[in-house]
């Protein structure tokens, strides 16, 4: 069902001063020093280099019986082969690592447009469950410094059995014609509610934002401007930050984890025009070729049954099958809430990792085809690298579980010692970026996935089938 429009200028001017203040005490919050953060925080620093530091010392000591490990592989067929492929591995890695770096450098954010030339939007904001989160995302959309006259904002309730309509009515109520609202008759999926806001909307771009994501004054402008520049633009991802960083752990390491997989491996796909998944978080589409993709989007099955999540990696697949370029704005920036749990962290992992086994899969129906008239190398190397992850999953946990039972203090050592390694690149980069000594949350993350979640992609590739969003009842501390 829907809401009537209605006008209410009188409260929407009082309700500028309102915003600006609330884009004031937002960025406070973000440059601020967390005065709650948890007791626990420090002791998983400190536990994260004390195990660092054990395995330097477990690989110095058992550095020998590291060379005649390799030495008894070797000398058997079957070791000798596992020998050649890690190393092939290895050196592909290596290489595609540098590609990477060297797309990186290359790398620039396109340049804001004129207001004469930015294009007319429409922003689709599908909410479930999220309280007064929406109501906040709904204002910082309205105090984006973008022409009212180009823009409409349209949320949708998808059946939310909490507060989230009368969030959302106030919101109506204080933004008046600036924001349309509708409420979906049943809970149908945020890709059902997106489909809605497709269908309702008028803008020449499609903007996506999570009804948990706050955005920046400027991030709608900088998101939309490479449509103008490049008429080979079909979508756009946003820079993705954490906004609820300020106290738990997991956060922490996922803000860092964030800013590696963005503005570093989205900004080198973007070299390449091909981005290969648009966040949910904050996206922006061409309509016409949205509309070209639709009916095969809300459609889409997955061995036969409806695919409910994956919805972001859908589009953006879709759109690079068009021959399109899918680019990235590191100034567009997104503030959202991220699961402050393991439960809810695996959880969602798990999504991720079932919806790119199943993109993969459709993207190799077309990679290697005349999809594009140029610049197809790019693309064709990124996928590779995407597919390796899915066929080596198991020959590597095989590996890792047999090292362990052979080994365990030597499979330990050596492990740590690689995370040191691998780690410091990350925490380099987010240092270099923006100044600050929280990128050695880098060091706990990578311990932590490299023995707590280890598991999410052989067991995404074999529920890959599976339904289901599994994180729509989780709710973070708000």
């Amino acid at each position: 069902m829907s809401v009537k429009k209605y006008t209410s200028k009188t409260i929407f001017k009082s309700t500028k001063s309102k915003t600006k203040k609330l884009s004031n005490d937002f960025s406070l919050f973000l440059n601020s020093k967390s005065k709650i953060e948890s007791p626990y925080n420090k002791i998983v620093l400190f536990s994260s280099f004390l195990l660092l530091i054990i395995g330097i010392y477990f690989l110095s000591v058992f550095h020998n019986d590291f060379e005649q490990f390799s030495a008894n592989r070797a000398s058997s067929t079957l070791g000798y082969t596992f020998i050649v492929i890690a190393i092939g591995l290895f050196i592909f890695k290596a290489a595609f690592l540098v590609f990477k770096a060297y797309n990186y450098i290359k790398y620039k954010p396109i340049e804001t447009v004129s207001n004469k030339e930015l294009p007319t939007v429409t922003v689709i904001v599908p909410a479930y469950n999220e309280g007064k989160q929406v109501w906040d995302t709904l204002m910082s959309l309205d105090n984006s410094n973008y022409p009212q006259h180009k823009i409409q904002i349209i949320s949708i309730d998808d059946g939310s059995k909490d507060d989230t309509w009368a969030w959302m009515l106030d919101a109506k109520d204080k933004l008046g014609d600036r924001l349309e609202i509708y409420q979906q008759p049943e809970n149908q999926g945020k890709r059902h509610a997106l489909y809605r806001g497709f269908n309702l909307g008028t803008g020449d771009i499609y903007v996506t934002v999570d009804s948990d994501s706050i955005v920046t004054e400027d991030t709608l402008r900088n998101l939309v401007s490479p449509f103008i520049k490049d008429e080979k633009c079909g979508a756009v991802a946003g820079n993705i930050r954490v906004l609820n960083n300020k106290k738990e752990m997991l956060p922490k390491m996922l803000d860092v984890s964030f800013v590696m997989s963005f503005e570093f491996v989205r900004s080198a796909e973007s070299n390449l025009n091909s981005v290969l998944c648009t966040p949910g978080a904050l996206a922006a589409y061409r309509s016409t070729a949205v509309h070209q993709c639709l009916p095969q989007w809300i459609n889409q099955t997955f061995m036969g049954k409806a695919s409910d999540i994956g919805e972001d990696r859908a589009m953006t697949n879709m759109i690079l099958k068009q021959g399109k370029h899918v680019l990235f704005q590191k100034n567009a920036v997104a503030y959202t809430n991220v699961p402050e749990e393991y439960l809810g962290l695996y959880k969602m992992f798990i999504r991720w990792g079932r919806s790119n086994v199943r993109e993969n899969l459709e993207m190799a129906k077309y990679v290697f085809t005349n999809f594009r008239s140029q610049g197809k190398s790019g693309t064709r190397i990124l996928f590779i690298s995407q597919f390796l992850k899915i066929v080596m999953s198991y020959p590597l946990l095989i590996s890792m579980l047999f090292f362990v039972m052979v080994h365990p203090l030597l499979f330990l050592g050596s492990t740590l010692v690689s995370i040191l390694i691998v780690s410091t690149f990350s925490v380099l980069f987010f240092t270099s970026q923006y100044k600050t000594t929280q990128g050695i949350w880098a060091y706990s993350y990578s311990i932590m996935y490299t023995f707590a979640l280890f598991w999410i992609t052989p067991y995404a590739i074999a529920t890959a089938s599976r339904r289901g969003w599994l994180t729509r009842e989780l709710t973070v501390t708000k």
